[in-house]
């Protein structure tokens, strides 16, 4: 609102000579300065001013133009804007099956923890004697060639599986530059199957459904998400 707004004259369609009493006149000022400060409210946010001059026209502006301006509404301070909300975390990791185990070889290995409960739950569901069909074992599934050459003795014992699982990715990342899809392909489908496939993630369904459980898990198990 940038053109001042003038109400019509207090004494508009009166018979000359009778002009209203000053209470009376006082009393049609504020009505028709309400009336004004209403409607600039409801269609502007901004300050506004007003005066009555000597012929009873109320002026009304969104700034000072009179020095008998007086200030009449200011404009309410924008909402602060709230807060982000944060994600819900997912569970903690310290409640999930073999934490302190997963933690240490986390830990010896230079791996997040999360990273390691999620390709446990997707490998075995937490089941230490987890068997595939193609003769993977333990929590991390580990293959009879990969156990004997990461010194697993024992397949089936949470310690020994876990921890010559966290050996076997962590090799696997630094493999692949810490490309984490291309890390969690190898893991499942073997190193050999992303060379053959240009460094890519190999076609296979099962493998590509494996790489995004895995990462949708990594991200539940992270806080704050990666």
């Amino acid at each position: 609102m940038d053109t001042p707004q003038t109400a019509a004259p207090l004494n508009a369609g009166r018979r000359p000579g009778r002009r209203p009493g000053p209470v009376r006149r006082f009393l049609l000022d504020l009505l028709i300065a309400a009336a004004f400060t209403l409607a600039i409210a409801i269609s502007v946010r901004a300050d506004v001013y007003t005066h009555t001059d000597e012929t009873g026209t109320v002026h009304l502006s969104n700034h000072a133009t009179d020095a008998r301006d007086a200030l009449l509404l200011r404009e309410p301070a924008p909402p602060a804007e709230a807060a982000p909300v944060p994600a819900p975390a997912g569970p903690a990791l310290e409640t999930l099956p073999f934490a302190p185990l997963v933690a240490e070889a986390a830990r010896q290995h230079e791996l997040e923890a999360a990273l390691l409960h999620a390709v446990i739950r997707a490998e075995s569901a937490y089941n230490p004697r987890a068997v595939s069909p193609k003769g993977a074992a333990g929590l991390m599934q580990l293959m009879p060639a990969t156990a004997r050459r990461l010194g697993v003795a024992d397949v089936y014992d949470p310690d020994q599986n876990v921890r010559g699982g966290a050996r076997h990715l962590k090799a696997l990342l630094q493999r692949f530059d810490n490309d984490l899809p291309l890390t969690l392909a190898a893991y499942n489908a073997g190193e050999g199957a992303v060379l053959r496939h240009g460094g890519r993630i190999p076609p296979y369904r099962e493998t590509r459904g494996y790489v995004r459980r895995v990462l949708d898990l990594y991200r539940r198990y992270s806080w704050p998400p990666p």
